[in-house]
Order: C-alpha cells, then sequence, then structure tokens
C-alpha cells in the first residue's frame, strides 16, 4: 500500500477523535446549503475554499478515521446524495492528489471541481437517488448539459479558476487512451481522469432507491476492469491508496461473521476489522478485532451497505481502531 496509515498520538478516547463524526457531519451539512442555494453565498468561491480546508484539516488528523467516517456518512446521509456524493469525491480526489504528490495548484483546482462538478443539477440529482422510475427526456436533456450548466453558473459566482472550470465542463467528457501514463498526459486531462474515475466509484457504491449500491470491491472491479493491457492508473492507484475494502465497509469473514473495516494495514487488502454480527447475523455484544493480515479469520467476500442491517456506534469504533493500530505499533518496537 502507498500510503500507511499515521495514527496520532491523540488518546483514542481523547475529545479529538469524540468529535470527529461531528465534525464530518457539520462538513457535509455545510456543503450540503452551498450546493443547494449557491447564488445565496456571500461569498461562494470563498466559501468552496473554506469547506476545501476543513476538509484538509480531517484528512490530516487521521486518514483511516476520515476514510471511516467517510463512507460511513455516506451510507447514512440526510442532506441529499449531491451532497454527500461532493463529499465523498472531493475527500477521495484529496487523498489521491497526496499519493500522485501533485502540485498544491493542480490539487486545489481537482478538489474544488470535485465539490461543485455536479452544482448544474444538485436538486435533480437529489431527485433522481430517491427515484425508481426512468428519467424523464427532461431529466435526460439536463443530466447530459450539467458540465455545461455547472461551468456557466461557476463563472456567475465568480470563480475565475480556469484549470477548476476546465475539469467541470469536461468531468463527464470521453477520456483518453486508459494506457497513457497520467505523467504523460496535459494538466487539464490528467485531473479530468482522477475525477472521473472517482466520480464512477463514489456513483457505483451509493445506494439508491432504484438501486443498491455495490460493494466496494465489485465497485472498484467495475471501473479498473479485467484487462490488464488497458487497466488506467488512476483506478490501480486508488485501490492501491484505498484498498479494496476501504474503512468504512462491510465484509464477511471465512468464519461466517460480518465485520466493518476500521483500518488500513502494512500489507494491501489485509486491513484491520471489527466483527459486528456472528455466523448466524446476530450482534456481537461487543466487536471482535481481527488483524486479517496475521491470517486467520481472512476476508471471504465485500457486503454492500444495503446487505448489513445493524447499527454502529462511529466514534466508539474509530477509537477501537486506533487503539488497536497505536497497540500494533508499540508491540514492534
Amino acid at each position: 500500500m502507498s500510503a500507511q496509515p499515521q495514527p496520532s498520538g491523540t488518546d483514542p478516547s481523547g475529545s479529538d477523535y469524540e468529535d470527529l463524526l461531528g465534525q464530518w457531519s457539520d462538513l457535509e451539512s455545510a456543503l450540503s446549503a452551498l450546493l443547494a442555494r449557491p447564488r445565496q453565498a456571500r461569498d461562494f468561491v470563498a466559501k468552496v475554499r473554506q469547506c476545501d480546508r476543513w476538509l484538509q484539516d480531517l484528512v490530516a488528523h487521521d486518514i483511516d478515521a476520515a476514510l471511516y467516517l467517510m463512507f460511513q456518512l455516506a451510507a447514512t446521509s440526510t442532506v441529499g446524495y449531491s451532497a454527500s456524493h461532493a463529499l465523498v469525491c472531493g475527500t477521495l480526489c484529496h487523498i489521491l492528489a497526496q499519493e500522485l504528490q501533485l502540485p498544491p495548484q493542480e490539487r486545489d483546482s481537482l478538489v474544488r471541481a470535485a465539490f461543485t462538478m455536479n452544482v448544474g443539477m444538485t436538486a435533480l440529482q437529489d431527485a433522481l437517488a430517491v427515484q425508481r422510475e426512468p428519467l424523464t427526456a427532461e431529466q435526460q436533456q439536463v443530466v447530459a448539459s450539467h458540465p455545461r450548466l455547472g461551468l456557466d453558473m461557476l463563472e456567475d459566482l465568480q470563480v475565475t479558476n480556469d484549470l477548476w472550470l476546465e475539469i467541470v465542463a469536461t468531468h463527464h467528457a470521453p477520456s483518453s487512451d486508459a494506457a497513457v501514463p497520467l505523467a504523460s498526459l496535459p494538466v487539464r486531462e490528467r485531473l479530468t481522469r482522477i475525477l472521473s474515475t472517482i466520480d464512477r466509484y463514489a456513483a457505483l457504491i451509493s445506494p439508491r432507491k432504484s438501486r443498491a449500491g455495490r460493494s466496494a470491491t465489485d465497485s472498484v472491479r467495475a471501473i479498473v476492469g479485467q484487462d490488464s493491457d488497458a487497466r488506467d492508473e488512476a483506478s490501480l492507484m486508488l485501490v492501491r491508496t484505498v484498498g479494496l475494502c476501504p474503512p468504512g465497509t462491510f465484509v464477511r469473514l471465512d468464519n461466517g461473521e460480518t465485520a466493518v473495516v476500521l483500518r488500513r494495514s502494512e500489507r494491501a487488502n489485509f486491513p484491520l476489522v471489527a466483527s459486528v454480527l456472528d455466523a448466524k447475523g446476530e450482534p456481537l455484544a461487543s466487536p471482535a478485532l481481527y488483524h486479517t493480515v496475521r491470517g486467520q479469520p481472512r476476508i471471504q467476500s465485500a457486503l454492500a451497505r444495503s446487505a448489513v442491517t445493524v447499527e454502529l456506534h462511529n466514534r466508539t469504533m474509530v477509537r477501537l481502531g486506533l487503539y488497536a493500530a497505536q497497540r500494533t505499533q508499540t508491540l514492534s518496537r
């Protein structure tokens, strides 16, 4: 794995971790209000930058906790699909930008484009997430034209960053040859490919009324593809960075238990997990921690959120994961 978990020295029972979930929820709410009523924002560009700085601070605190809370929040969000999707995409773009060591100006344009790429159809995107019927002709027209609508709206809102605007305008344009390395592409094409990859991944894992979300593993396979010669570097980097089963997603273990992934480990796709349901599907009195990198039990399959009915106490899970990671570090010294 290219991004190693770096738990801070914060006491896992301390107030910093106790408040993380609240901070993520507040960020999602702020982004929701901004995207739902962009023209009512006193200074739209400044508000987007503020959300971006907020995101950076939360991820810097602990990447694994950030991934856990982001994926859990996306599955249970109450603010609407559009804002939840924007937050997932912005967070993953930020994390991938770090992995790819993008220059600050590229990283800023990418994340802010991720936040605002669907601003031209926020209300429709929320409506479609709960609509079971096929899209009407009018809805199809709005969906097809939303990159251009978003560009026009952002220009009206005084966005002057050309790269930000170009990424929004082209985030659904046909991509270049997937075999071409990202570093060989012009800046706009490189960032658009990264955002397009993350956009598709986030859309696949998110549940809607018309369909259940896919598991994280199925979503990765759908965007990476089976042809090794045509695999997109952005997709592979996403897998290497967050894992086939990222923190915050659910898995079935080969002992029959259902677990939630808490943290990545030093080996890709062998995360720290906490069982929450026994082999009969009954809730466990307390979570059972397993370091899958050590052997048994192993992950048998990823699960979509819709397949798991248990309600988690996410603050407890975050602290549990951090405690286990810190204990592992201490024992390995």
